[in-house]
């Protein structure tokens, strides 16, 4: 196996979507390894940069911040100016929204994707990497999951990440624009916000809830810690034989949402907490996605990436992360 180090010194490197979870890990990775970053994060009028506030100042005062928005082509080809490197972060990921608002996401995941895909082609930038997700593959057909395995779109949520995947692939086809596709399985971590299934769990039990109320508990998910997918994105774009074809990065376990929730309690001292599937978060039944596992043989073998963080490990530092942040999650609201 070929491991694929990359050196980053002095490297102009853009990453949109920095302010989310796994940009703002992402982005603090890439400070740290010597990239000189130009953080793109969506405009509002607070000045707020997501989770880029809870990266290290000292990190932070390295960054170059560019309020923006992936959906305004023009805002998107002067953010890519310049930058030898783009990793393409920026979407709509919320599932339970894109039933809502299914709109939203195609001008954002789809549009905002061609906007990037555009700049990247005119500006000749040297390596993109385009973030897709292991929700595209919806319910497993077989497990583990290959990246040869069907692409099946069983939320708006998922079709909009398939039609930027599909337009990243078709750009690398049709112009040999250097585009890389990482498509990470589930992710988490520090700094994940509620909208996620396992802060959503730690919070709860933190909070002393005597029944932890969660969707279905049967899925199995295959869970990544956040380090280790800030890893895997640089491997990717380290990597030239990533070119022009999707790389899974996950651990290659799952785990049911049920076990998932009875392992952070026991971790956070609450082992005999009540789990209870609440109806008013379960997804429409046939958009439910029900297994996914994760083949990574292609990160090993190409990108010499293999997961570091042991998920009791993981889980372990997102419960001390919220602990000391519950303040800040609305624990008996289901966020969407």
């Amino acid at each position: 196996m070929t491991s694929h180090v990359e050196d980053w010194s002095g490297r102009r490197v853009l990453v949109t979507g920095a302010g989310g979870f796994i940009g703002s890990h992402l982005t603090e990775r890439l400070v740290r390894s010597g990239a000189e970053v130009r953080a793109m994060v969506r405009y509002n009028g607070r000045s707020d940069i997501g989770m880029l506030a809870q990266v290290d100042p000292d990190v932070r005062a390295d960054l170059e911040i560019v309020p923006s928005d992936i959906t305004d082509p023009f805002a998107v080809r002067r953010a890519v100016d310049g930058c030898d490197t783009v990793f393409h972060l920026a979407a709509l990921i919320a599932i339970p929204y894109s039933y809502v608002a299914p709109a939203s996401y195609v001008a954002t995941n789809v549009s905002g994707t061609l906007n990037v895909l555009e700049a990247v082609r005119d500006l000749g930038v040297r390596r993109m990497v385009h973030t897709s997700t292991s929700e595209t593959y919806g319910t497993a057909l077989y497990t583990p999951i290959d990246e040869k395995h069907p692409l099946q779109p069983q939320s708006p949520y998922s079709a909009s990440k398939i039609g930027a995947d599909a337009l990243a692939e078709s750009f690398f086809r049709s112009f040999e624009t250097p585009v890389a596709t990482i498509r990470p399985f589930n992710t988490y971590g520090p700094r994940q916000s509620a909208r996620a299934v396992i802060p959503t769990i730690a919070s709860q039990v933190l909070a002393g809830r005597e029944k932890i109320s969660l969707g279905d508990l049967r899925p199995v998910r295959d869970l990544t810690f956040v380090t280790d997918t800030a890893a895997g994105f640089m491997a990717v774009a380290a990597t030239d034989a990533c070119v022009g074809r999707a790389t899974n990065i996950g651990n290659g376990a799952g785990i049911t949402i049920g076990d998932l929730a009875r392992l952070i309690a026991e971790i956070a001292g609450r082992p005999d907490v009540e789990i209870v599937a609440d109806g008013d978060r379960l997804r429409p039944a046939r958009s439910e996605v029900f297994e996914l596992i994760a083949a990574n043989a292609q990160a090993k073998e190409l990108c010499g990436w293999t997961p570091a963080v042991r998920l009791r490990d993981g889980l372990a530092q997102v419960v001390a992360y919220v602990r000391d942040h519950l303040h800040q999650y609305d624990v008996d609201r289901y966020t969407v």
